[in-house]
């Protein structure tokens, strides 16, 4: 039976390109999109970059400009948290008890910043990064302050000290690991990434965990060495945890986020999950992942989508993910199990370079720092697999496209 009311719990950027696809595929039932914040579908990379950096406002992440959004003509129910499944009567449950029914169900109810397991990681003065109005407090803090304390060197953290020294802010960054981004990248980029916010004036402290925060007339992070480190606030970002309380109690299928098969596909059929949240098989990649990338959330919503009208589309995108920090832009493409020895290519003391990483003569990921091109020439021969020689990727007299 062709479905009459789709429901969709996740009105962030994969909720978003769900309703514009269901749309786009001339479905014309009825879409409800429920979302917890007030606002309309939008992206998040800009929220730890421009938005932060006091470059962009907020309205310029919405995934839908001018009358866009009302075109779609959906039963849109911001400020609304959805609480319940209830599977055999095809029914979501919302906070103060409405029901709705639904002839197919999607879950992009992404995730949640983790919080710090700390004394005083609660406290007033220590923010989070994850929504609109996340970015909007913690862009008002800054402008009140003259020193930010930020925990955690992944992406996150990077972007929010870059956007704080962009606002002439001082900073000191502290990670817990031996070097930034080490669940992520290689070592070779981790060493850049620490050249280039050491260059632009952030103090990186590595290898110390944090004990404790005072929120007193200064905040004053206590780490495990004992060492204080005091600022006028603190930015944690220490990852990501899916959403994935709504489904569980469902009993629906849940491991490190979401089940789904290629098609976004739960172990309910008639209930798909994408975006962050989803744990899917990637047959480029020869395993199953849970991605969160920009990329990811609006490719996957849209091939989940067709399939719930019945497409044989499978999702099979190559994992591609970008960072802006300072004058830098990163971009990764490819994950692979593991991080061998690069081919590199360009200069890195440059500042524009590229490392490819080959299994079996085959190139593997490329990570490309101010070389975007490079990214896009060899993204072919991810994907066919097709051998090359390492001395041709790493001679710049050699066009990648003709490789």
């Amino acid at each position: 039976m062709n479905p009459r009311t789709i429901v969709v719990v996740g009105a962030g950027q994969a909720g978003g390109w769900v309703a514009k696809t269901l749309r786009a595929a001339n479905f014309s039932g009825c879409i409800v999109l429920i979302g917890e914040e007030m606002h309309p579908p939008h992206e998040r990379p800009p929220l730890s970059k421009a938005v932060l950096a006091g470059e962009a406002e907020a309205a310029s992440t919405y995934l839908f400009k001018g009358d866009e959004f009302v075109k779609l003509e959906l039963d849109f129910r911001p400020g609304t948290r959805a609480v319940t499944i209830d599977r055999a009567a095809k029914r979501v449950v919302l906070a103060g008890d409405e029901a709705i029914a639904y002839d197919k169900l999607f879950l992009c109810t992404g995730g949640a910043a983790r919080r710090l397991a700390v004394p005083g990681g609660d406290g007033p003065r220590v923010h989070y990064l994850r929504t609109i109005a996340d970015s909007l407090a913690i862009g008002s803090r800054l402008s009140e302050i003259r020193h930010l304390v930020v925990i955690g060197g992944g992406w996150i953290g990077l972007e929010v000290a870059a956007a704080a020294r962009m606002r002439k802010l001082s900073v000191t960054l502290i990670e817990g690991l031996s070097r930034l981004c080490e669940r992520s990248v290689p070592p070779e980029v981790s060493a850049h990434l620490l050249a280039l916010h050491r260059r632009n004036g952030v103090e990186i402290v590595l290898e110390e965990g944090v004990k404790a925060i005072d929120d007193g007339e200064r905040v004053a992070v206590e780490l495990a060495s004992g060492r204080r480190v005091q600022g006028g606030a603190v930015v944690a970002g220490i990852g990501l945890a899916p959403n994935v309380a709504l489904a569980q109690a469902a009993g629906i299928a849940v491991d490190n986020g979401i089940v789904v098969d290629d098609q976004g596909r739960t172990s309910d059929p008639d209930i798909f999950a994408a975006g962050d949240v989803a744990n899917a098989p990637l047959a480029c990649l020869g395993r199953r992942v849970r991605l969160e990338s920009w990329a990811n959330a609006q490719n996957q919503a849209i091939v989940a989508a067709q399939a719930a009208l019945g497409g044989d589309a499978r999702y099979d995108e190559l994992p591609w993910f970008w960072s802006d920090q300072y004058d830098m832009n990163l971009q990764i493409l490819g994950l692979p199990a593991r991080w061998p020895a690069p081919v590199v290519r360009g200069e890195p003391a440059g500042g524009s370079f590229s490392l490819f990483f080959l299994d079996d003569g085959r190139i593997a990921s490329v990570v490309s720092v101010n070389a975007p091109r490079d990214l896009r020439a060899v993204k072919k021969l991810i994907q066919t697999r097709k051998p090359v020689r390492a001395e041709d990727l790493a001679d710049p007299r050699i066009q990648l496209q003709r490789l």
